[in-house]
């Protein structure tokens, strides 16, 4: 086994705690694509990958900026069965600092930014009109000098632009597991074709007490393919009984009880007011605004019964904010120990960050595990200690595979 890096200040733990799926009580959510948090979250780092790849060939390197303030502001528009009108526009706003020029050639950020935020629009919300629905506002600005030259500074790895911490875990509890593939399956490409009604707003909460899993989905239907108030009803049924047969056939054997609540503040006799009916498929259209760092964390879920740290990864340069590389890099290296070490029930890793240190050189590199009973201590904890060490050995490559959006952030 290779000699571990000292300067990498690497502690691992052994906790005698419950893990989360011994818990009695566990709960968890997603927000799925067409949520206006997700949308933002989305979006930003999409304008993130594509600056970055657009520095990298402009000038061979990944320049400062950081794309992690956006807002979605929701719209207006006129429902009616079968249809409905814009009344007045979404609005989405693209913040923070980005690098406009180099020397005597400028990079033409806003353009980078519409541009891509529309192809996001048009790749994944089937019934927004990236040009006629959604308002573009640019207040992107040049960064400050100190943060700026950290990018100018000598080496290949830059140093951290903040003293930070980020927390990842593996593995998915059932619970996780079941809330996440829920909306991926209920905004699959196979159910929009066979089910269409169905809107790209889909939110899932699971709450699991002991074997018993309540699922609270919230998706609305799109009013183009609903007639009437019995009509909407009826499609509704459909769909809890195709998400009821699908959560039980997947994961049936995992719990004791499931029970499916769907739109559950639909009420029959309130007409447009007693319905989840969309025009676009998001609440964004006029319900509900969006903001970035709201939404699902680099994993793809909200598990309130974990350790989350308070930083949005989503726009964040990929080369020093460690808002972004410690959070996503945690989750891998939780991954990493979880799926290369025998004998572990949960792990948890921790990085912290210094401002102005290389990243490969966090102030804390920790990892909590939890072990199955009869399993050593100190191989588990040679082992742990040595994994995190190759995955900041190689946090370049990895900086790297963060700039080409390899790994989601939402």
């Amino acid at each position: 086994m290779p000699k571990v890096d000292s300067m990498r200040n690497i502690t691992i733990e052994i906790l005698k705690n419950k893990s989360v799926s011994e818990q009695d009580v566990e709960i968890v959510e997603r927000k799925g694509v067409g949520h206006p948090d997700y949308i933002c979250d989305a979006i930003m780092e999409s304008i993130s990958v594509a600056l970055s790849q657009e520095y990298l060939k402009r000038f061979g390197d990944i320049l400062h900026h950081n794309i992690d303030k956006g807002l979605l502001v929701a719209g207006q528009v006129e429902r009616r069965f079968g249809g409905g009108k814009i009344i007045k526009p979404m609005e989405l706003i693209i913040g923070d600092r980005a690098t406009f020029r180099v020397g005597n050639k400028d990079i033409d950020v806003e353009e980078i930014a519409i541009d891509t935020a529309k192809k996001w629009f048009k790749n994944n919300i089937r019934f927004v009109d990236a040009e006629r629905d959604v308002q573009y506002r640019v207040v992107l600005a040049q960064g400050s000098e100190e943060l700026t030259d950290i990018f100018k500074r000598k080496g290949k790895l830059k140093g951290a632009n903040d003293t930070s911490a980020a927390v990842g875990y593996a593995p998915f509890t059932s619970t996780e597991n079941v809330v996440y593939e829920v909306e991926r399956f209920l905004n699959s490409k196979r159910i929009k074709e066979i089910i269409p009604e169905t809107g790209d707003d889909v939110k899932v909460m699971g709450l699991r007490k002991g074997g018993k899993l309540d699922l609270t989905i919230a998706m609305p239907l799109v009013s183009r393919y609903v007639r009437d108030v019995n009509d909407y009803f009826l499609k509704k049924g459909r769909i809890k009984y195709v998400a009821n047969r699908f959560v039980h056939e997947r994961f049936g054997k995992e719990f004791k009880e499931i029970n499916i609540h769907y739109n559950t503040l639909d009420k029959k006799g309130q007409g447009l007011g007693g319905i989840y009916l969309s025009l676009l498929g998001t609440s964004a259209e006029d319900a509900d605004s969006g903001q970035v760092g709201r939404g699902n964390r680099v994993n793809g879920v909200i598990s309130l019964n974990r350790p989350m740290g308070t930083e949005a990864a989503a726009g964040k340069n990929p080369v020093s904010h460690v808002g972004k590389i410690y959070n996503i890099l945690a989750h891998k290296l939780a991954k990493d120990i979880y799926d290369n070490i025998e004998g572990i029930k949960e792990v948890y890793v921790w990085l912290l960050s210094e401002i102005g240190m290389r990243i490969d050189k966090p102030h804390l590199a920790s990892a909590q595990i939890i072990l199955t009973k009869g399993i050593g201590e100190k191989t588990v904890r040679k082992k742990a200690e040595a994994i995190i060490d190759s995955g900041l050995s190689n946090i370049g490559k990895f900086c790297v595979e963060l700039a080409e959006g390899k790994y989601p952030v939402c």
